[in-house]
């Protein structure tokens, strides 16, 4: 699955993968797999990004097109 969200969330912060890698201690290599679906993301980082981003991991994971949950 790619995760074009993950990257969308990322640049609408301005911010670099090597940014974003650092924020989960992890590589770039691995968080570029990540957005394009060529790695599973773990539930951990999942769970940073969307803290991080101010949403839910459902929009995230492209369950919803609602940010946050109510």
């Amino acid at each position: 699955m790619y995760f074009q969200r993950l990257r969308d969330l990322r640049e609408d912060k301005d911010m670099s993968q090597t940014q974003i890698a650092e924020l989960l201690f992890t590589s770039q290599t691995v968080y570029s797999r990540y957005e394009r679906g060529v790695r599973t993301i773990p539930v951990e980082h999942l769970l940073i990004l969307a803290d991080f981003y101010g949403v839910s991991t459902d929009y995230i994971l492209g369950r919803t097109n609602e940010k946050t949950t109510n």
